[in-house]
């Protein structure tokens, strides 16, 4: 198939050793978990689905916004430190130090809220008390985070911190006045905008309720209907197994929103299938981990960065599902050239998990029948929001829909010990979710503060001499840097406070360079050291780990142009659903030669090998066009138009 480990045999399957392997790339990207049995897993489940009740009601009805932040925060740290060990070695029953956290959190909570307004008040000048009390509510969420994300991203906040207290001892321009403890703590934990700012404020109202919702889903075997509708609509054709990988992960990843669960749900199924195709194991796990990455990307969800960006943006998250809407099919589109060059260049085989079963649309037609109302609630979501409904009730009543029409068949009905399941699913998806957003907000407290973001800002455009070309080179390499470290949701809050302003001041309209930051914070999903979603499915496929990286890294490339189109084309936004139907056809138009040119070169493969000279000015071609002034444009298009027919001349029966 390609270079690397070869295909296993034509009936190798997914042991249960790799599947554990893989659940564990999932647990570092969404933490361990405790393994607890009998009354303690039972009153822990009770004790998450409460929470996940109060937080829909929550939604319904009208919480103040300190009251619901803060109970928010509680809940979470409180859960988190009593669900998810502090090291691997404790997670078989909750330590007398977890306990001791959870208490801690909640009373420093209860300390913020019992006079919340005279708190305020005080901010800039609290007492003794209230230092002590946000000391160690920061320091329990720096624990939390490290608990559900690892190491890095405590030290990153800690950076974040520290520069607060020395600014002015720093050279220029990166110089402040400095604060001190009192005043720093004031800020984090006495207003809304460090701890209780933004970040905590969508995972409250929005990322938990899609959590929840997702769950449900899962619950209800929606996650099982969508990877074999995939299957069967795909057929039998040489193709059919990676275009199968691509609508399921697009189906599967949509309601969840994240990139290594799908990997490994698709992965397990789509593996076996893969290998009977032919796919070498690093190649599939490739296809597998660019496809999970595609969750992060797809409508409705889009990941947790995406209910930030509405914040951020002050627009309605149906307009980020708008701006969302082409750059996602661009994603898939050039996964789809990927796999269909995949079949011509390795001689693919077509197969499906039952050879008596019928295969394509008639199949898909059939499953429709069966299982198609797995989805009306996705349906319902985007409705509601046409309809004017907040994001917060579309996805409550949405996922109502979908414990009622779990009920039409017998298999899938949800009753009341699912339904709590799923409940107490929800709220423990949303944990490590709850803990970055919770350490995000410290950063944003300190940007907010010291005013880093302007700072970074002139910095970066002075560093690019004035080009946008540059200054968006520059943010999109420290967007990539910072998503080496930390996770997607947390790479786009510090980038969106402290890189954003750069590109808005370079003339990038606001939507356009929030969405360019968004699409580079998910590149950190396929690249080392933190590239879970490859590493999760080379667990699955048996193959090495960054040779599946660097497949990833080929799968995903042609569409990870896409962000410079919007930035850099005159007509960019277009690509966002924002102008005229002139510049959106225009701008799609462009965006479309531009992917599967780069797809091309990055496969080296059209009607046969392409030769060094061919692929190599396929890839300038693509560069060339995605730069988008007029003169890259021109030559981009002859230089790919050239390419292609000497290719084709030259490969000429």
């Amino acid at each position: 198939m390609s270079a690397g480990s070869p295909a296993p045999p034509a009936d190798a399957g997914v042991d249960a050793a790799a599947l554990e392997q893989a659940a564990r790339f999932v647990e570092q990207e969404d933490g361990a978990l405790h393994r607890l049995h009998g009354w303690r897993a039972n009153l822990l489940e009770g004790v998450l689905a409460l929470v996940a009740a109060f937080h829909l009601w929550a939604a319904v009805d009208i919480v103040g916004a300190p009251w619901l932040r803060s109970l928010h925060v509680a809940a979470m740290l409180a859960l988190l430190f009593v669900t998810m060990p502090a090291a691997a070695r404790w997670r078989d029953r909750v330590m007398p130090w977890d306990w001791a956290a959870a208490f801690a959190a909640i009373a420093c909570i209860a300390w913020l809220l019992h006079d919340w307004d005279a708190l305020a008040d005080r901010a800039t000048e609290p007492l003794t008390t209230d230092i002590l009390v946000a000391t160690t509510l920061t320091l329990l969420i720096l624990e939390a985070v490290r608990r559900a994300s690892g190491a890095v991203m405590p030290i990153v906040v800690g950076a974040f911190l520290a520069y607060a207290f020395v600014g002015p001892w720093l050279p220029a321009p990166w110089t402040h006045r400095g604060y001190d403890l009192a005043r720093l703590a004031g800020h984090m934990a006495m207003t809304l905008e460090g701890i209780f700012g933004t970040p905590i404020d969508v995972c409250a109202t929005l990322i938990v309720l899609f959590t929840i919702y997702g769950a449900v889903l899962a619950r209800s075997g929606a996650g099982q209907f969508f990877i074999d509708f995939a299957l069967a609509l795909t057929g039998r054709s040489a193709a059919g197994p990676g275009r199968a990988v691509v609508i399921g992960s697009f189906l599967l990843g949509g309601p969840s929103g994240s990139g290594v669960a799908t990997t490994v749900t698709l992965g397990s199924v789509a593996w076996p299938l893969l290998a009977r195709a032919g796919y070498a194991r690093e190649a599939a796990g490739g296809l597998l981990a660019a496809g999970g990455l595609g969750a992060i990307l797809s409508p409705p969800v889009l990941g947790a960065a995406a209910f930030l960006i509405a914040e951020f943006l002050k627009v309605s998250y149906l307009d980020v599902i708008r701006m969302a809407v082409v750059p996602t099919l661009l994603y898939y589109l050039s996964l789809f050239a990927m796999v269909e060059l995949d079949a011509r260049r390795h001689g693919t085989r077509g197969t499906t998990r039952d050879p008596a079963a019928a295969s394509g649309l008639r199949a898909a037609a059939a499953m429709l029948r069966t299982g198609g109302w797995h989805f009306l609630s996705l349906v319902a979501v985007v409705a509601f929001l046409v309809a004017g409904y907040s994001p917060m009730l579309s996805v409550v009543w949405a996922t109502g829909l979908a414990v009622a029409t779990s009920a039409i068949r017998r298999e899938t009905r949800l009753g009341p010990r699912a339904i709590v399941a799923a409940l107490a699913d929800g709220t423990r998806g949303v944990l490590g979710v709850a803990a970055t957003c919770a350490a995000a907000g410290l950063i944003v407290g300190v940007v907010t503060l010291t005013g880093l973001g302007l700072k970074f800002s002139g910095i970066v455009i002075d560093y690019a001499g004035g080009s946008l070309a540059l200054t968006a080179l520059l943010t999109g390499l420290l967007v990539w840097v910072v998503g080496l470290a930390v996770p997607v949701t947390a790479s786009y809050i510090i980038c969106a406070v402290v890189a954003a302003p750069a590109l808005v001041q370079a003339g990038v309209s606001e939507p356009a360079a929030h969405m360019f930051i968004f699409y580079y914070a998910v590149l950190s999903e396929v690249s080392p050291p933190t590239a879970l979603s490859p590493f999760a499915a080379a667990a699955i496929t048996g193959g090495d780990a960054y040779r599946t990286t660097l497949q990833s890294w080929k799968y995903t490339l042609p569409a990870f142009v896409t962000p410079f189109l919007f930035v850099l084309a005159p007509h960019g936004t277009g690509l966002l659903l924002e102008g005229g139907a002139g510049q959106v056809i225009t701008a799609t138009g462009l965006a479309i030669v531009t992917v599967l040119v780069l797809a091309v070169a990055a496969q080296g493969w059209l009607r046969a090998r392409l030769s060094g000279l061919e692929r190599g000015t396929l890839a300038l071609a693509g560069i060339a066009l995605a730069a988008s002034v007029v003169w890259t444009e021109i030559a981009g298009f002859a230089l790919a138009g050239g390419a292609i027919a000497v290719h084709l001349w030259r490969t000429r029966v």
